[in-house]
């Protein structure tokens, strides 16, 4: 199907294949710092801003409802 090329311009040349690793390679580093700060940005945002409110809410109702279960007990 297709003839086996011997002549050296069909091949990459070592500068070209070293420039072009180096492209992937600062590309790579990029977009591995842009997902790390975007997915530690956003998990802080919703640990602090829909956990912690959430955590903090259920807690105060079943603290609430104990009070509540300890005075009709006569305990408070």
């Amino acid at each position: 199907m297709f003839a086996a090329s011997s002549s050296p311009s069909a091949f990459s040349t070592p500068e070209k294949l070293t420039c072009s690793l180096q492209i992937l390679r600062r590309r790579l580093v990029l977009d591995l710092s842009i997902a790390g700060g975007l997915g530690t940005t956003f998990g802080y945002l919703w640990w602090y801003g829909y956990h912690l409110p959430r955590v903090r809410a259920r807690d105060n109702y079943y603290i609430k409802i104990e009070d509540e279960r300890a005075r009709a007990a006569g305990f408070k």
